[in-house]
């Protein structure tokens, strides 16, 4: 059982709490992934100040509206670029789906968005993307473009470019600064730029020294059209792990709000070890606070510990883990085509497909009664919520734990 939670339903009295409350935020860092947490810093605060106090309905009010918000987050991303610079499947990529799948962004030698163009993640319905047209037709000239296409309806925006960026780039980036929004330079198709310098350059070809070259006339293009120190990620939309993909995806988080950071972040693939762990943390975030607010609310006048965890909603948990990982049933099918291989090979290394393997495991059982043993003592708390609740704790822990281990072992055969 976490530390700080084990502290807590042993003696949830006020000079307890008040103990608890210096070790909160150092404990509640050693949880968050680098890219952060799902509580602002002054959510935190609150938090804090209300166990200081010994105000434990404050506490679990503050954490259920973290969690509501983290749960509701939308985002609207806006996409922007010239024809065939690489907008459309870089929506595509970041919605997890092939460029012949239905609802899939259209891609083309032509310009295939002329109006702005909502394109709705398929598993996280409040998450829209924007293809926006590029500045500089006779429609989207940069001094109305913002206002044209409604700048504050959007999160942050994603200015693209597969070679030069333009002066009607720097000059649109230079008014969404204005505006107070976030802008990030991306460079796509620098895949085909290594393979057009190797064929032409065999002898001399560098991989590093090409990339380098990309990021420097880059840089230098923007610099000389009047943006200070322009951010610039080289990616290729076929190959997310590659390059700075996992790199924007860090920054991007990292400059979200806490609430919209969670939703971010479960709608981004699982190209690499690093992106399973972030995931994986917030997710095991998540599952302290709630656990944390459950041990608050057992001692709490008519309240009950938990609303209730039985099979149905232990296998929904389940499931709702193997889709943020993407290890939901339509998404192995697409692992076993890219790998060649049945179906069946690539269910039966997954141990998060066996629902009732998990929840039988003595371990899990052990390990709550041990826990429990101690929580008996506690006066006036009520002790069966409290064991069910660790029960919740270790079983949701493993879950997570399994379909993690399971995402990793797969990327591994990719």
């Amino acid at each position: 059982m976490d530390q700080f939670i084990s502290a807590f339903l042993k003696d949830p009295s006020l000079k307890n709490c008040q103990q608890l409350a210096v070790e909160f935020l150092p404990h509640y860092s050693t949880l968050i992934s680098k890219a952060g947490g799902m509580l602002s810093p002054e959510t935190l605060s609150y938090i804090q100040k209300a166990l200081q106090e010994g105000k434990l309905t404050d506490m679990v009010s503050q954490i259920q509206e973290a969690l509501t918000a983290a749960e509701n987050a939308s985002l609207e991303i806006a996409i922007i670029g010239e024809s065939g610079a690489g907008k459309s499947s870089f929506i595509n990529a970041l919605r997890g789906l092939s460029h012949e799948a239905e609802g899939s962004a259209g891609v083309g030698i032509v310009e295939t968005t002329m109006n702005k163009t909502p394109y709705q993640h398929p598993k996280y319905p409040q998450v829209m993307f924007w293809d926006l047209p590029g500045t500089g037709t006779p429609n989207f000239l940069p001094d109305t473009y913002l206002e044209k296409v409604g700048f504050a309806n959007y999160d942050f925006f994603i200015i693209i470019s597969s070679s030069r960026f333009s002066l009607n780039d720097a000059i649109l980036a230079q008014k969404i600064k204005d505006v107070g929004k976030k802008f990030y330079f991306v460079r796509t198709k620098v895949d085909s730029d290594l393979y057009n310098e190797e064929k032409t350059k065999p002898r001399t070809f560098r991989k590093e020294r090409v990339l380098q070259q990309i990021r420097d006339n880059c840089l230098a293009n923007l610099i000389s059209t009047g943006v200070s120190e322009p951010r610039i990620f080289l990616i290729s939309n076929f190959d997310l792990a590659d390059f700075d993909f996992p790199k924007l995806e860090e920054t991007l988080l990292q400059e979200l709000p806490g609430h919209k950071r969670h939703m971010f972040a479960l709608l981004l693939p699982t190209i690499s070890d690093a992106s399973i762990e972030m995931k994986r943390r917030l997710l095991k975030e998540k599952i302290w606070l709630e656990a944390l607010k459950s041990a608050a609310v057992s001692f709490m006048p008519l309240a009950t510990f938990l609303s209730g965890f039985d099979l149905p909603q232990q296998e929904q948990c389940l499931k709702e883990y193997r889709n943020y990982f993407g290890l939901d049933d339509k998404s192995i099918e697409e692992i076993a085509y890219k790998l060649s291989k049945p179906m069946e090979d690539i269910r039966g290394c997954l141990k998060c497909l066996d629902f009732w393997s998990l929840v039988k495991d003595d371990s899990m059982a052990v390990k709550a009664a041990k826990c429990a043993e101690s929580f008996y003592a506690v006066k006036g708390g009520p002790e069966s919520s409290v064991i069910q609740g660790v029960k919740v704790y270790f079983l949701r822990l493993k879950f997570l734990d399994t379909v993690a281990d399971d995402a990793r072992h797969l990327l591994n055969k990719l």
